[in-house]
């Protein structure tokens, strides 16, 4: 039966919510999917650097994720047990405990949650005050931790937070270090030298004002707030200030985990254990899952004191358990770390020939390509503006030539890309070239030029 994409579309317009995102820019009826393509009931066939937002680690319709639920299906067993023991969650478990880091693994508690990562960080959060009977947060600018009250507080974007209303007293936010728009306005080592005084002086100083908090929230790779990696000294600098004063450290890795920053977790790239971790996305398997593991000796909570009723996902769990298995028997996170160092290459070559290239970062499959006005005023550091308008303009260019990516950032002027973990070279070649080339037309290159900015790629 042939499917109409105008009227599917025509029909989501009218009946769902003004808050649906993604579909307003990447106007597409999926019909079919495997690995990183994507099969429109338009009959073309498209590049997926979305990953369901990094949640398809293996990309779409992996083989190894597929037989896990079609075994959980036909054995028979229940698909629901709110948070009743079962022989696959008994395996989740044992499988996700093996791949922690070493010293949190070997003192952690799990705790499932409700479905969403933003249900962990809740979690997570509700779990360090009661532990701390602190209730204040310490959380960082440009951080994206959730669509929920708590998560919201925490996050660092007010257009997204400001419209719900949701009360951020007691959480106090500090700057999150980088170079290219350094909060400092220095730069490199010395903004995060600076950025890691401000740390040791506000916890220090008796009259900063600060009361002790409940617990530091980071992200070690900040998603949506432009794909920017945390600086390791920084990162390092937390841990050791948290530890001094009794402050647990939670590490966001909702978006980061499970290889996708070319480590096992993002705090791995700074040799970091936090005290809590958030997980969700990639460990599902492709369904909806999410859990915090914590030290033990924070688990001071009350029974019930944190449930959910899809906390028990069977075939999430089982679909987890076979994607982290694949992960570590195939050595996804060095094919991230290679895959993603090839793609920043390519980016950055043709960048000599494309001024709207700012700045190409991220680490392993994790990745921004930052858009500005090439003859727009540069600041202190030769930071020119942000693009957004030549943002939104790639991004259409890029849909017509069968890429999927989507956009990030303070201004929404930052490519982000989270390819799967399983894309091959050739598809990082087609990827790469055909947002060099849509970069190259949205910004008003002829011909000749945007030949030659590929041809740097």
């Amino acid at each position: 039966m042939a499917v109409s994409s105008a009227a599917i579309l025509d029909r989501q317009r009218d009946r769902e919510s003004a808050a649906r995102s993604y579909a307003r820019h990447l106007p597409i009826v999926p019909v079919r999917a495997e690995g990183m393509t994507i099969y429109g009931a338009d009959g073309r066939a498209y590049l997926d650097c979305l990953s369901g937002a990094g949640v398809l680690a293996l990309g779409h319709n992996h083989p190894v994720a597929v037989a896990a639920i079609r075994r959980v299906l036909d054995s028979g067993a229940p698909l629901h047990v709110l948070d009743l023991a079962t022989p696959i969650k008994d395996e989740f478990t044992e499988t996700l405990l093996g791949i922690l880091p070493p010293d949190l693994a070997k003192d952690a508690r799990i705790h499932f949650c409700g479905p969403s990562g933003a249900d962990a960080v809740e979690a997570a959060i509700k779990l360090a005050r009661t532990s701390k009977a602190n209730t204040g947060l310490i959380a960082f600018t440009g951080a994206y931790h959730g669509m929920t009250a708590g998560a919201l507080a925490a996050t660092g974007n007010t257009a997204v937070r400001t419209p719900a209303r949701v009360n951020d007293a007691g959480v106090t936010r500090l700057p999150y270090p980088q170079s290219y728009r350094c909060p400092y306005g220095v730069g490199g080592a010395e903004g995060t030298r600076i950025a890691v005084e401000q740390l040791r002086r506000l916890l220090r100083d008796p009259g900063s004002g600060l009361t002790p908090p409940a617990a530091i929230i980071v992200e070690p790779v900040q998603g949506e707030g432009g794909v920017i990696p945390a600086p390791d000294e920084w990162l390092r600098a937390l841990r050791a200030e948290s530890a001094a004063y009794g402050i647990p450290l939670v590490a966001d890795e909702v978006q980061t985990g499970l290889g996708r920053t070319g480590e096992l977790w993002g705090v791995d790239h700074a040799g970091v254990t936090p005290d809590v971790i958030v997980l969700s996305k990639a460990i599902g398997g492709g369904l909806p899952l999410a859990v915090i593991a914590y030290r033990s000796s924070l688990d001071v909570w009350a029974e019930g004191a944190h449930t959910g009723t899809f906390r028990g996902q069977q075939l999430a769990m089982a679909a987890g358990t076979a994607t982290i298995r694949y992960v570590m028997e195939n050595d996804l996170t060095t094919h991230a770390r290679k895959l993603g160092e090839q793609i920043r290459t390519g980016f950055a070559e043709a960048a000599r020939e494309l001024p709207a290239i700012g700045e190409v970062r991220g680490r392993g499959l994790m990745l921004g390509v930052e858009l500005v006005e090439p003859d727009g005023a540069p600041d202190a550091l030769g930071a020119r503006p942000g693009a957004p308008e030549l943002a939104h303009a790639v991004r259409a260019a890029a849909l017509s030539r069968g890429v999927l990516v989507e956009l990030g950032g303070r201004q929404g002027s930052v490519l982000r890309l989270l390819p799967p973990l399983t894309i091959t070279d050739l598809e990082a070649e087609q990827v790469v070239s055909t947002l060099i080339d849509s970069i190259a037309e949205a910004s008003g290159l002829s011909g000749a030029e945007r030949a030659l900015a590929g041809a740097r790629s």
